[in-house]
C-alpha cells in the first residue's frame, strides 16, 4: 500500500506530540523514521527518548534562530540560506529510500514564512517516494496543502493554562 501524508494542525496542544506518537509506532515494526525539526531548538524531553529509538533518526537545522517574527532582516535571509540547506540535506537521507516514514514538525510555518522553498515542498509532496509516510505538523496549512494530504486531524485548543499567564511547562509543552 502506498504510503499518504497527515497533517496535524490547529492551534491546540498535541500537534508534535500526535506526530512523534506515529513515529514510535512506525519504529515499534521495525520500520526507520526521519524526524526533522524546523523552528525548534533542542531542548525539548521527547529528544532525550527519541535519542534511544535506533530505528528514529532525529536532524535539526545547525542554528537554531528563535521566533521568525522576532528576527533582524538579515537573519531572515541567513535563515533562509541556513533552511534551504538543512531541506537538500533531508532530501539527501531519503534518496537512499530506507526510511518508511518522514515527520516534519512545524512544517507548516517554515513552508508559511518562506524559509524552505515552498515550490520545492510542494513538488515533493507531489512527486514524494511512493511507500513514504509523511507527517506535517503547524499551524494554518494553505489549502494546496490541505488537498495534498489524505489525512488532516485539527487540534484546536478551548483552554490553555497560556491564557491565564502561565508559560511552558518543562514535561508537558517542551
Amino acid at each position: 500500500m502506498a504510503g499518504m501524508i497527515h497533517i496535524y494542525c490547529g492551534d491546540g496542544k498535541g500537534k508534535t506530540t500526535a506526530a512523534i506518537g506515529l513515529a514510535i509506532r512506525q519504529a515499534g515494526y521495525g520500520q526507520k523514521v526521519l524526524l526533522a525539526r524546523f523552528l525548534k531548538n533542542d531542548r525539548s524531553g521527547e529528544l532525550k527518548v527519541l535519542s534511544g529509538i535506533e530505528a528514529i533518526e532525529v536532524v535539526n537545522p545547525p542554528k537554531f534562530y528563535g521566533f521568525y517574527n522576532t528576527l533582524s532582516m538579515l537573519e531572515k535571509e541567513e535563515i533562509k540560506l541556513v533552511y534551504q540547506e538543512f531541506w537538500r540535506y533531508i532530501m539527501d537521507r531519503l534518496a537512499g529510500g530506507e526510511y518508511a516514514m518522514l515527520v516534519m514538525d512545524e512544517f507548516m510555518a517554515a513552508f508559511h514564512y518562506g524559509i524552505i522553498e515552498r515550490g520545492q515542498a510542494l513538488w515533493f509532496l507531489r512527486h514524494k517516494p511512493e511507500m513514504l509516510e509523511i507527517i506535517l505538523t503547524g499551524r494554518d496549512p494553505t489549502e494546496e496543502l490541505l488537498n495534498l494530504a489524505d489525512y488532516v486531524s485539527e487540534i484546536k485548543k478551548q483552554k490553555h493554562p497560556f491564557d491565564k499567564g502561565i508559560g511552558a511547562r518543562k514535561g508537558i509543552e517542551f
